[in-house]
């Protein structure tokens, strides 16, 4: 009887780390992104959201140096207008010109809604939507202007907004 009680005990103590080894659960962790993940992403869409505000300023340059030429067009033909001396053809390629340039203040405007928008919604963007908040509202300011027609002064206010863009570039090539 004691023999067989030792057997027993003996297979017990052979078999009871054998059972612990087979329940053992392996642990799997999942790995957290590599730093160097996340900084390359952080950059890629650092650049991306640079390129696009780049890509406003260059717009933004352009259409005001072309709205001086047309606003001086548009003034002398509304003056003639006035004075009676201006055909029917010039007036409603006036009011063509000016429906343009109406378009091109709105479509500013909504770009720039876009920008603040995207900015807002991406985390590694957050940090500069601070500099960039404001811009679509000064842009519809200049688009309030434009449709008053004071094509002037709305280029004047792009200006500014021009300014506001500059300053978030600078800010994310530090």
């Amino acid at each position: 009887m004691l023999k067989r009680i030792a057997i027993a005990l003996l297979v017990a103590v052979l078999i009871a780390p054998a059972a612990a080894l087979g329940q053992t659960r392996r642990r799997t962790s999942s790995k957290p992104p590599s730093t160097t993940q996340t900084s390359a992403r952080t950059a890629q869409v650092r650049t991306t959201g640079a390129n696009e505000v780049a890509g406003q300023i260059k717009l933004m340059t352009k259409f005001i140096y072309l709205l001086g030429g047309v606003a001086a067009g548009i003034s002398a033909v509304d003056e003639a207008v006035r004075k009676n001396e201006a055909s029917p053809q010039l007036v409603a390629s006036n009011q063509q010109n000016k429906a343009v340039v109406k378009k091109g203040f709105q479509d500013f405007r909504e770009a720039l809604d876009r920008l603040e928008v995207s900015f807002r919604n991406q985390p590694e963007l957050q940090p500069y939507y601070i500099k960039l908040a404001g811009s679509a509202a000064g842009a519809a300011k200049a688009e309030e202007q434009a449709a008053a027609g004071q094509y002037d002064a709305g280029g004047r206010t792009l200006l500014t907004v021009i300014g506001r863009l500059a300053d978030v570039l600078v800010v994310m090539r530090q």
